[in-house]
């Protein structure tokens, strides 16, 4: 599959392949026979980890995208945490959320164009990484005068805010690695 294709086959579904393992994990002790194939996705809208257990003859690569609702050649889908991540699709999973923040543009611009005050002292906006009370108020005053409509354009207007699309990509990155976080931008939390 070519990258276009694997792009367009991404945007697709409803979450994105970080690995597939045809034999199933390697420290499974049970005789190969008995392994079923696994591929491990995360979910585009909120990011939510899946453990899939796929059909034996599942022809899937990583970067496919895999509607979890249609289901397809998926058997069971398990929810896992970052950990339980084989190294493969941990790996993978910094590119994958890349891709997902830069195939979805709009959707993440409009998070600095709607952020929000979580409490009277602390904003949406200074949960992201790099971002203090100057920035905050930069980018507070500058959608209020114009909606941002490209990170391109967010990166013009805010002096100091180099490469917006790479401060949402490690934010995420850091709802998905870290458990105890008291407030989540983008990952589901677990007991929703």
């Amino acid at each position: 599959m070519s990258d276009d294709e694997r792009d367009e086959s991404a945007g697709a579904g409803t979450a994105v392949v970080l690995d597939f393992l045809a034999h199933g994990r390697t420290e499974d002790d049970r005789p190969q026979y008995q392994k079923e194939p696994l591929a491990y996705a995360v979910d585009i809208e909120d990011f939510t980890l899946y453990e899939l257990v796929m059909e034996a003859d599942s022809d899937i690569s990583i970067g496919d995208g895999v509607d979890v609702h249609e289901r397809g050649d998926v058997e069971r889908i398990n929810r896992v945490e970052y950990e339980d991540l084989p190294g493969g699709a941990g790996s993978e999973l910094d590119y994958a959320i890349e891709d997902i923040v830069e195939a979805n543009e709009k959707r993440f611009v409009d998070f600095y164009n709607e952020a929000q005050p979580i409490t009277l002292r602390l904003h949406q906006l200074n949960l992201l990484p790099g971002i203090g009370k100057k920035l905050r108020n930069d980018v507070l005053d500058q959608r209020k005068r114009k909606p941002f409509e490209s990170f391109e354009e967010i990166e013009e207007r805010i002096s100091g805010l180099h490469n917006p699309e790479e401060v949402l990509v490690e934010r995420i990155l850091e709802e998905l690695h870290e458990e105890d976080l008291k407030y989540r931008l983008f990952v589901r939390d677990d007991e929703e």
